[in-house]
């Protein structure tokens, strides 16, 4: 008999199976339009017992493998010189290729010592595209963010396969402007959350080194999603294919001189994170400060075996077969909605699909927020939780007090890792395409309530009549 000619691709599956559930709570339309209402028309305020399917983010909602809970039974509760923290050092060391490392509770507590190190007032901070809690612990410091993104970035529909680069002349440009001597670091995170999930190639990354080394500036590396950055170079870029994730991900550390983590994305745990540094004097220094803003240097906030846990998920998310599942499952959804016609944030990126609610929504001005108005509409449809990333999110300018006005106007649906089977992706898709559907009847929303920082967490808004 002769053999198949047929190239058709086949269905893949996710690299584990289900060894417990947790059971879900169903919900009514008129349930869901009366605690939306209570939360303000702010997902961050609803209760997670009222939540059906949780996109709100994939930070500490994952489901941590057998391997991490046995771990969590070899927790060294020791307040100094846990074994777990040794373990976790030595685990960094290895992946990441960092020299030292200062555990703390989460990825903010790290932001928060580096700035107080490394920033003086008048500084000047670029990245490629803020992230909330980044951009405020610079702030608070005394510094100035400055996004240096390629302008593909801030396009939703550009297919360019790398919008987490940095604009190369933007970033001489401001080193010429302010000087070197102002600039404590170049901010580089890999993926870009605000654009999307978006990577930086290992080319630009590259260029980017050669730049600041000739400047004698740092580059601190926002680390949190390092692993699906690198699962993209590895499909997309020239010289990669053949290399695993793991490589591809120290590769991309090596061009950078620390890191901010919060473990509670990549690294596949519900707590912790880290500062990794290269120089002995700034890790003596965190060393100090950790102990004020965390607690001792050999713990920094976490318990031992969340440490443990740490440990082994670093070493289970830098997995081919793990990355490839995971990313996977999230363009699934991505695919699905782009055949539906509802206009998202392309490429795909790596954590999650981000509607583009401008396009969506193209009757509701930006000042009647409406990613946080379709979020809402979202949620109340079909018990789906997801987040808005716009207006609110950008906050106001420091100086002037105005809204700041990104150019995406954004609805995140983060897909934690582990957790959803392609079922829940469905239902995710289908209630989507039915607020679509209706989207000319939705109206936007005023904000009744705007807490002082990092107001998308906490404001409250009403309907617009």
């Amino acid at each position: 008999m002769a053999k198949s000619t047929k190239t058709t691709k086949r269905s893949w599956a996710e690299p584990y199976k289900i060894k417990m559930v947790e059971l879900l709570k169903m919900t009514t339309r008129e349930e869901r339009e009366k605690m939306i209402r209570e939360a303000g028309y702010n997902t961050f305020l609803l209760r997670s017992k009222d939540v059906y399917i949780d996109l709100l983010t994939d930070s500490g909602t994952s489901a941590m493998s057998d391997q991490q809970w046995a771990g969590m039974m070899l927790g060294d509760e020791a307040y100094a010189g846990s074994e777990n923290f040794y373990h976790l050092e030595e685990t960094i060391q290895n992946y990441y290729g960092y020299k030292y490392v200062i555990p703390c509770h989460q990825g903010r507590g790290a932001e928060n010592i580096i700035s107080k190190i490394l920033i003086k007032p008048g500084d000047i901070i670029p990245g490629n595209m803020y992230f909330t809690t980044t951009r405020l612990h610079q702030e608070l410091a005394g510094g100035t963010f400055v996004d240096v993104i390629v302008d593909e970035a801030h396009d939703p529909v550009n297919l360019h396969p790398f919008k987490g680069n940095v604009d190369l002349q933007k970033l001489t440009d401001v080193i010429k402007r302010y000087g070197a001597e102002k600039i404590p670091y170049v901010c580089i995170a890999t993926s870009v959350n605000m654009a999307g999930g978006q990577p930086i190639s290992m080319e630009n990354l590259k260029a980017v080194r050669k730049l600041t080394k000739k400047h004698g500036i740092r580059i601190i590396h926002d680390m949190t999603r390092v692993a699906e950055n690198a699962w993209f170079i590895k499909m997309r870029e020239k010289g990669y294919a053949n290399k695993t994730t793991a490589q591809i991900v120290k590769e991309i550390c090596s061009y950078t001189d620390g890191a901010t983590m919060s473990a509670k994305k990549d690294a596949l745990v519900n707590i912790g994170g880290f500062l990794a540094i290269n120089e002995h004097d700034i890790y003596e220094e965190a060393s100090n400060m950790v102990v004020v803003y965390e607690g001792l240097h050999t713990y920094g906030g976490m318990a031992g075996r969340d440490m443990e846990a740490m440990a082994i998920g670093i070493k289970e998310s830098v997995s081919d077969n793990h990355i490839r599942a995971r990313i996977g499952q999230v363009e699934y959804l991505g695919h699905k909605l782009i055949d539906a016609g509802v206009p998202i944030v392309q490429p795909i990126g790596g954590h999650g699909i981000f509607l583009d609610a401008k396009k969506f929504l193209p009757h509701i001005p930006q000042t009647a927020f409406p990613a946080q108005t379709l979020a809402a509409e979202i949620y109340v449809d079909s018990g789906v939780r997801s987040m808005e990333r716009g207006i609110v999110s950008a906050g106001r300018n420091k100086v002037t007090g105005d809204h700041y006005y990104p150019e995406l106007e954004l609805v995140r649906l983060t897909i934690p890792r582990r957790v959803y089977t392609q079922a829940h992706m469905d239902v995710i898709s289908e209630s989507i395409e039915e607020v679509f559907l209706n989207r000319k009847k939705i109206k936007g929303l005023k904000m009744i309530y705007e807490p002082k920082y990092l107001r998308f967490f906490q404001a409250k808004f009403t309907k617009l009549k």
